[in-house]
């Protein structure tokens, strides 16, 4: 016999679609006191302050972003969550290195405290974060040693342990100059004295996108891992380079971080014709790629969904497997007692034109669209009808 019971909020006739659990089935959800509280017949016979329904939707867990800018006002490059978020779906960001040990507790005061969305950080090893990103100025925080000190990273990452799931460093001809693999071997230094992974960031040679993978340990982020040439991650007949399959072989993840330069749907098509999915998908948003072509994660979901990856793989690349990599298993997927975060989407079919960084057009069939977002088991955000 099933008991009513009152809840906070039902959404009620979705698909949940929830990879963490492995539940894909039409059924009701019911929130209570922040946390997920039912899911089937519990919360289709239980009543509800709020109740919405969601018939043809796609209920998942909150959609994490993980390589996002969130430094607003404090860094040329940032942009503001709780704007985004309402587009994208996303409840939870991973601020990827905008700041470093110089400023990370201004970042938090002013732009984490107040933020609607959660945010959790990768710390940058340069004291100052990425200081000088714009369309005006460009200067590579990582081309001067003098400001990577693995001890002061490693020092306000255990301060801030409740934020900082790892450390991150941007290396490559622009990020770091002439500096090499130097930028790297610091940062590597500051993740083990903090216990944390470490996000690397690679952008033109050099140094190569093979030598820094022989680098990164197990548990470690290659971000940007579907680059144009050059620093692509095939050749240029579609072959996976071996050096690649080592590295997930050895437990090194790979992240799309989409952004202004690090997405190719040449790429991305020769990879996924491999079997080669990213584990984690997110758009490396910022000042210079909000307006296109990254726009926000939601956009970077839809792009390989078009290009074949499973809906399903989409989503647990955008959950399960962030939720994973920063050590909270509460935000992963809907199971009753996890933290009351859901994105409701709809899949609108049709003719979708999508970009990416060289300008390439793909005409896609498909398109996730935000129709609702839960936040600690309320409704934060309702789209308008489209």
């Amino acid at each position: 016999m099933i008991t009513m019971r009152s809840f906070d909020l039902v959404l009620r006739g979705g698909r949940i679609l929830d990879p963490g659990t492995g539940r894909d089935e039409i059924a009701d959800i019911a929130f209570s006191d922040g946390k997920v509280a039912a899911i089937g017949p519990d919360a289709a016979a239980g009543v509800a302050a709020v109740e919405r329904r969601v018939e043809g939707c796609i209920v998942t867990p909150g959609l994490i972003d993980f390589h996002a800018h969130l430094y607003w006002g404090g860094t040329s490059l940032g942009v503001d969550a709780d704007r985004i978020a309402p587009r994208s779906g996303t409840t939870t960001w991973v601020d990827a290195g905008s700041a470093g040990p110089g400023n990370f507790l201004g970042f938090r005061k002013h732009v984490i405290e107040r933020s609607h969305t959660r945010i959790l950080a990768f710390l940058h090893v340069s004291f100052a974060g990425i200081f000088a990103f714009s369309s005006e100025v460009m200067v590579g925080e990582s081309s001067d040693l003098r400001l990577l000190s693995p001890e002061a990273c490693a020092r306000v990452a255990r301060e801030h342990a409740d934020l900082i799931k790892g450390i991150k460093v941007r290396i490559g001809a622009v990020a770091s100059g002439t500096n090499g693999l130097a930028p790297l071997y610091l940062a590597l230094e500051a993740a083990d004295r903090a216990g944390l992974p470490l996000m690397c960031h690679i952008d033109r040679p050099p140094p190569r996108y093979v030598d820094v993978l022989a680098l990164l340990r197990p548990g470690d982020i290659l971000t940007h891992c579907f680059k144009p040439f050059p620093n692509a991650p095939c050749w240029s007949d579609g072959r996976i380079r071996e050096e690649v399959l080592k590295a997930r072989e050895r437990g090194v993840l790979f992240d799309i971080a989409h952004g202004k330069g690090s997405f190719a749907f040449s790429t991305a098509r020769a990879m996924l014709a491999a079997g080669f999915w990213p584990d984690v998908i997110s758009s490396d948003v910022h000042a210079l790629c909000v307006d296109g072509p990254a726009y926000d994660n939601l956009e970077t979901m839809s792009k390989l969904l078009c290009l074949g990856m499973p809906l399903a793989a989409v989503i647990r690349a955008a959950t399960a497997t962030p939720a994973r990599l920063l050590g909270r298993p509460d935000l992963a997927d809907l199971a009753p007692g996890s933290t009351g975060d859901a994105t409701v989407l709809r899949l609108v079919e049709g003719e979708h034109i999508f970009e990416d960084v060289l300008g390439e057009k793909l005409i896609g069939d498909r398109r996730l669209v935000v129709d609702s977002i839960v936040l600690g088991g309320r409704l934060w955000h309702v789209a308008e009808p489209a």
